[in-house]
């Protein structure tokens, strides 16, 4: 082969090993022991969208189906977001971590969300002890004139773009949509933009705000910026302006909802949870006015967003999407350094379920798995019990059967474990006894008195057959109610921590709650098998004392013709 061949041979086996290794699982930094993989799904599986968003933020959800809090910092000082080049820094803000309760809330800026497609990927780094907190960057721009999250625990509420803080005090829902909420009462809420926002008939305006009214609501208005105003008139929401109403969708109470406006270039869309509604022609007049949230609201307000440009369609259904609890837009997968689990394909779902279970579920777990072990055994020595006796009883009885009625049954080995043989040796003892006292011939009363005491020996028989049935009988009854008091500690224990931490959402609640009811799995995993060892045992057992009647019968009948009175 010539030099040249070989150093084309070499270079094609480069390339096909430069192919064949597992780029998608490049990390960006070794020093950082964990990642979250974020695909941001666009398809028909996840949510799709009308067109593609730039500059988009979103928010992720981290708890601990999806992420590992016990190998993180207790803040969240480590936590890194790469882009999906695994080079690229991405910048991001965290409004919570809560390494007790594992849950966390972080806003990331992504460059661009594509159209119908399941390739826009990002990842979240975590687990290294020796990194510190990075400076704030800047995740909303100077497109948006406020950002409210309502995450602060006290004081007023402030503006997570610019830092602004309201005017009026405000009151707080722990259990928000995201994590805090704002609790509107009647004077409402007043945030002064400080000439940020300045409406005109050539600009435009997008508000984006989740709302909750309290049942029995009445009318209210959910926003005031200056003459544009979003209200809830009856159970619809209104959008006013330019002297025209536009009116869409109904606003349930009790239910949190999506609603957002968007005006530029002559015309103004209400959407209600990312669906466009009404459309009207309008200009916006010209003015500098304060944002005014809420007044006259009895219910919850989160998550508000003022951007001072129009935006369409694409980018309200992708922001209603990623915000809302139940939406598959949004998915983060935990993987190691050599890629396991990356696609989540390779974890086990048991693994995430024990990885949940509560102090008191284990304690409910280990007492049902003392139970089961407890089951098995008594159904084992059960079993090769009554079979060990039904095998014996049926080699005596043949040998019983054949022997005359003076002869006497030999012992043997071969019935040793037979309750029919014990029972003849007990009635061929009170013969035997009878005969030695001089009785010749057996009257009434003595027959009546050897049949009391086999029948006395046939219950100690049934007794020894029943021994330890009732364990079986605790591990049905009981082990179902100590599985569902796992269960329920462990829902009530889940829904504290949630409300405690102010999360609701399903991704957050789910781990605990599959979790918890690994308890009532185990309960019934002891019961079942129990529920039919029990049975069959049962009616083994049943065969075996009806033998031992007949036998019985069969003993004292023969005793009375070979030695009762003619």
């Amino acid at each position: 082969m010539s030099a040249t061949m070989k150093r084309r041979l070499l270079l094609a086996l480069g390339l096909c090993a430069a192919l064949l290794s597992p780029t998608a699982h490049a990390w960006w930094n070794e020093a950082w022991s964990q990642r979250a993989r974020v695909v941001i799904d666009t398809t028909d599986k996840g949510q799709p969208l009308p067109t593609a968003v730039s500059d988009a933020v979103l928010p992720l959800r981290l708890h601990s189906g999806n992420f590992d809090f016990a190998s993180a910092a207790p803040d969240g000082a480590d936590l890194r977001v790469i882009g999906a080049d695994d080079k690229t820094p991405l910048p991001f803000a965290i409004e919570r971590f809560d390494a007790v309760n594992e849950l966390a809330l972080l806003w990331v800026r992504v460059p661009m969300v594509a159209q119908g497609s399941d390739k826009n990927v990002l990842h979240v780094y975590a687990g290294n002890a020796k990194a510190t907190a990075e400076p704030s960057a800047e995740v909303f721009t100077d497109a948006y004139a406020a950002v409210l999250h309502f995450s602060e625990t006290e004081g007023p509420a402030r503006d997570a773009a610019h830092q602004q803080a309201s005017t009026d005090p405000v009151g707080r829902e722990p259990n928000g949509l995201l994590a805090g909420a704002l609790r509107t009462d009647a004077r409402g809420l007043t945030l002064p933009l400080a000439g940020r926002l300045r409406l005109s008939a050539g600009g435009g305006v997008t508000v984006s705000m989740w709302v909750r009214p309290d049942p029995g609501a009445g009318p209210a208005t959910l926003l005031a910026l200056g003459p544009l105003s979003l209200v809830r008139a009856v159970d619809e929401v209104e959008a006013r302006l330019d002297g025209k109403v536009l009116s869409t969708a109904a606003l349930p109470a009790s239910a949190w909802t999506h609603v957002a406006l968007s005006v530029g270039g002559g015309q103004a869309t209400l959407f209600v949870n990312g669906k466009p509604g009404a459309r009207a022609d309008v200009l916006l007049p010209e003015s500098t006015p304060d944002l005014v949230l809420g007044r006259g609201l009895q219910g919850q307000i989160d998550e508000l967003q003022l951007l001072g440009a129009a935006r369409d369609e694409g980018w309200v259904r992708l922001v209603a999407a990623s915000q809302g609890p139940d939406s598959g837009l949004v998915k983060v997968l935990k993987e190691t350094p050599d890629g396991a689990a990356g696609e989540g394909e390779s974890h086990s779902y048991f693994g995430i379920l024990f990885k949940n279970l509560t102090t008191d579920a284990w304690v409910v777990i280990i007492i049902l798995a003392i139970m089961f072990v407890i089951a098995a055994w008594v159904m084992v020595s059960k079993t090769l019990q009554v079979r060990r006796t039904a095998a014996a009883n049926d080699r005596f009885i043949e040998r019983f059967r054949q022997a005359g009625a003076q002869e006497t049954v030999a012992a043997d080995t071969a019935w040793g474990a037979s309750s029919l043989w014990r029972l003849y040796e007990v009635g061929t003892r009170e013969v035997d006894k009878r005969r030695a006292a001089g009785v010749g011939q057996l009257s009434g009363a003595n027959l009546d008195a050897i049949k009391a005491t086999l029948d006395a020996t046939l219950v100690r028989e049934n007794h020894a057959l029943n021994a330890r049935m009732v364990l079986l009988t605790i591990a049905i009854s009981g082990g179902p109610f100590l599985g569902l008091l796992g269960t329920v500690v462990g829902v009530m224990i889940t829904f504290a921590a949630i409300a405690a931490a102010g999360d609701v959402n399903v991704n957050a609640i789910a781990p605990g709650i599959a979790a918890a009811l690994l308890a009532t799995v185990a309960g019934l995993g002891v019961a079942i098998p129990a529920l039919f060892g029990y049975n069959w045992l049962a009616a083994q057992v049943k065969n075996l004392s009806a033998d031992m009647q007949i036998f019985v019968d069969e003993f004292v009948t023969r005793a009375a013709e070979a030695h009762g009175a003619p």
